[in-house]
């Protein structure tokens, strides 16, 4: 304890890099990187030699010839198929301590309505948001002395937009540039550099020398981060240059609301390109379309509709199979309460009274 307090004690500077690299900092973010996992092997290991293995880091930040190990990856089919890369327990807590420092300069220019990974903010967030402006739009569009809406009354539409392979597309060059706009410390943008271009072994081109120039892998602190500030140049160009007021965004899923049809396809098409030209990125053309908003549309997880809310059909087939692999003795009894409780918080958020009773009963009768 006492080769601890030392190491916090050590001298900090205000140069940002000194901040994020300080002892303190490094603490912090092995805390942040370490919570819900501290039975996790890797964890345990890691914590053997904590302070060595925390000076060490420091040392390798002071001298910047820290390295990130490679990237250890699997894919998750749930129910997409996804490419996940969870970084080695000691670049996490690298992640943790940059966003400590650099992540609140940043937040303070995003907008309201970037709902993505912030604090207070979140798909629930997204989903009150997009409630209170349909039917502002609604209202707009509703005729003169009209005391209620029926379902083919609604007026308005919705621009329901993703992004055409996001976290593969993101330009490194594109990033570090926008990342300059706020940071001016070199040494801050070499670690952001090191981070996002990988350990230049197993993030590499085709060559097999020079290091990936695009794409972040899905599964780390610091893309969910970046893709936040690159996203960030989107929400500016949709609520200042286009004047949008009703636009929100779930990290590359996002919305825009109004009673023109006409003024949306002529938004969709701006976004497309100023996606492409100033971002390289597009809109995924199947899955970006503008929608009556008395047909209902389908946002962070629920099939929304004027007066109620649904779950999406794979939201329900999601908990049928866990609670399969529970009937098969493949979940135990306390894995399977787990699940449905946190299932179950969700779900609520639905009208969905009678489909989580059934589900209990389900799993109480097994």
């Amino acid at each position: 304890m006492a080769q601890l307090v030392r190491f916090m004690l050590m001298k900090s500077y205000k140069n940002l890099y000194e901040k994020i690299i300080s002892p303190g900092n490094l603490i912090l973010a092995w805390k942040k990187a370490r919570k819900g996992k501290t039975r996790k092997p890797y964890v345990i290991e890691f914590e053997e030699n904590l302070m060595d293995n925390l000076i060490q880091l420091h040392k390798e930040l002071i001298s910047q010839t820290y390295t990130p190990r490679p990237l250890q990856t699997f894919i998750l089919r749930d129910p997409k198929t996804r490419k996940i890369s969870k970084s080695n327990f000691r670049d996490r807590i690298i992640h943790h301590a940059l966003c400590n420092i650099i992540e609140p300069i940043f937040d303070k220019t995003f907008i309201y309505d970037n709902c993505a990974n912030r604090k207070g903010k979140g798909n629930l967030f997204a989903l009150k948001r997009f409630y209170i402006f349909m039917r502002k739009v609604s209202k707009n569009g509703k005729i003169k002395g009209q005391l209620s809406l029926s379902d083919n009354q609604i007026k308005g539409y919705c621009l329901k937009a993703d992004i055409k392979h996001y976290f593969e597309e993101v330009d490194h060059e594109i990033l570090l540039r926008i990342v300059k706009k706020k940071i001016k410390d070199d040494k801050v943008i070499w670690l952001v550099k090191r981070i996002i271009e990988g350990d230049g072994d197993d993030l590499i081109s085709s060559s097999r020398f020079a290091p990936q120039r695009k794409g972040m892998p899905l599964g780390n602190l610091t893309s969910q981060f970046f893709a936040n500030i690159y996203l960030n140049e989107l929400d500016k160009f949709v609520k200042h240059k286009l004047r949008a007021k009703y636009y929100i965004r779930y990290v590359d899923d996002f919305v825009l609301l109004h009673n023109s049809k006409t003024q949306l396809e002529e938004w969709k098409e701006k976004i497309d390109i100023f996606l492409k030209k100033e971002l390289k990125l597009e809109l995924h053309k199947d899955k970006s379309k503008i929608i009556s908003l008395s047909k209902g549309v389908d946002f962070v997880g629920f099939r929304n509709q004027f007066y109620f809310k649904l779950l999406r059909r794979r939201n329900i087939n999601k908990i049928r199979v866990k609670i399969n692999n529970y009937n098969e003795e493949k979940t135990t009894k306390e894995k399977m309460c787990e699940i449905f409780q946190g299932w179950n918080a969700y779900a609520k958020w639905a009208d969905s009274f009678e489909l989580r009773k059934r589900i209990n009963s389900e799993i109480n009768s097994s």
